[in-house]
């Protein structure tokens, strides 16, 4: 479905001229005075509004104010004669997104209009997150009770309502991204934007050009103006992930922004000042950075001014369970089947894995049980040899690599002679060198492991 388009102007070549210029990529309405749009703009939902100022009867400054009144509020651009800069002046005030002088440069138009929308499109997109962080990035949507979790939830309760930039350290996987998002919606510029960049996913020149935008025609590809991601945060927050990663050039410009709040587009010399709070992450170890100069001493106690520390999932085992059956609940729904249970030795064995991804390998591995499990009971058995602790050795044989009690050790023993065997058990005895009798009685006292038919 194409964009829709309102024209609002009295002189009639205009607006059909207009018409004939943009009807290809969008659905055109046209209206000769305000009052004809008003009428329209009751019955049709418009995604961009185009009109004149000076008009018989009500001016467009007048449809500035009912567009802008609607429930879906399309942007408004304002067309005026040449010279008339008080009246552009006061249509931007109304809330225009953005004036043309008569005659129209069409070219200009047709970029106008798009970026427009694009605008519309990401205002959008910051109100529909909005919505699902009002739920999901309040503190009591942070999963766990462990006392690391607790500690840097009473840190975020403290550092939110501030000012203050906040540096959060920890591992891949440890949340991160989520403490930030809820040090920015628990501040007073929660309905702000929350803007995230992934430092470490851009080329130092495409970086640049993403967080401080660009002037059309500042480098090759440039063929308009970008707006960067700083200006995008104003009145909001942006989230740098991967801070560790920015080269020394990109450095500077960050640290000139923190120590004045201003900035330039790449390829321009005019100094842009935005009301944007930096939240930066790494799993790096900056101060040793610093250290070996491949990090700014300054740069760092500018973005240190409280820092965070995300504790790593194997120093928060008890939280462990709990996300566990978070995640597995939460797949099971969108697959649609039963949620699977695990049994105390299985469960016993993630929790004493090492999960070098942390929750997010975690997420991962719940998903992977779910599809492929469909419900049921997870027994040790069942897991992947990394989470028994074994690994394979050249022979093929499994040999254990991490600490297991005595007890799992020879569970494991008889479970996999069962399973040799094909449940018999006098071949399984005599696998293990030890009698029938014995292995009865070990059954009797396992009998989860008694599950091979026989």
């Amino acid at each position: 479905m194409l964009p829709t388009v309102l024209i609002v102007d009295d002189e009639r070549h205009t607006r059909e001229g207009l018409q004939q210029v943009l009807e290809d990529q969008y659905d055109i309405y046209l209206a000769e005075n305000a009052e004809q749009a008003f009428t329209l703009m009751e019955s049709e939902k418009f995604d961009l509004v185009l009109t004149d100022l000076r008009m018989p009867g009500k001016s467009g400054l007048k449809v500035i104010d009912k567009a802008l009144g609607l429930k879906n509020r399309p942007p408004v651009i304002m067309m005026t004669a040449y010279g008339n800069v008080s009246s552009a002046v006061e249509a931007m005030k109304r809330g225009a997104y953005d004036f043309l002088t008569k005659p129209v440069n069409l070219e200009k138009l047709e970029i106008l209009a798009k970026r427009a929308l694009q605008s519309r499109d990401l205002e959008l997109e910051v109100q529909h997150l909005h919505e699902r962080l009002d739920v999901k990035y309040t503190f009591e949507g942070i999963i766990g009770n462990s006392t690391e979790l607790k500690n840097v939830i009473e840190r975020v309760k403290l550092v939110a309502p501030s000012r203050a930039n906040v540096l959060i350290e920890g591992e891949t996987g440890t949340g991160k991204e989520r403490i930030a998002q809820a040090i920015h919606q628990n501040s007073p510029r929660g309905r702000g934007p929350f803007v995230a960049v992934h430092c470490a996913a851009l080329p130092s020149n495409l970086l640049e050009s993403e967080l401080f935008g660009h002037e059309k025609g500042a480098f090759t590809g440039a063929t308009e103006r970008r707006i960067g991601r700083f200006e995008l945060a104003n009145k909001g927050s942006l989230f740098l992930d991967e801070i560790g990663e920015i080269s020394l050039p990109t450095q500077v410009k960050l640290l000139r922004f923190l120590e004045q709040r201003s900035f330039e587009r790449i390829g321009s010399s005019k100094s842009i000042t935005v009301d944007t709070r930096i939240v930066a992450a790494t799993n790096r170890n900056l101060e040793a950075m610093v250290k070996e100069g491949t990090f700014r001493e300054d740069l760092y106690f500018r973005l240190n001014v409280v820092q965070i520390t995300m504790p790593p999932l194997r120093d928060r085992s008890e939280d462990l369970p709990i996300l566990l059956n978070h995640f597995l609940s939460e797949f099971a729904k969108e697959n649609a089947i039963d949620t699977p249970n695990f049994e105390p030795g299985a469960m016993q064995c993630l929790r004493r894995y090492g999960w070098p991804g942390n929750i997010r390998e975690l997420r991962n591995f719940a998903e992977n049980i779910v599809v492929l499990h469909r419900g049921g009971v997870i027994h040790d058995y069942d897991l992947e040899p990394k989470f028994r602790g074994e690994t394979r050795s050249i022979d093929g044989s499994n040999r254990v690599v991490s600490p297991l009690d005595k007890e799992e050790n020879e569970k494991r023993l008889v479970r996999e002679a069962l399973a040799d065997s094909k449940g018999n058990r006098t071949r399984a005895a005599k696998l293990l060198g030890i009698s029938r009798r014995t292995l009865h009685r070990k059954l009797q006292l396992w009998p989860e492991l008694d599950v091979v038919d026989r």
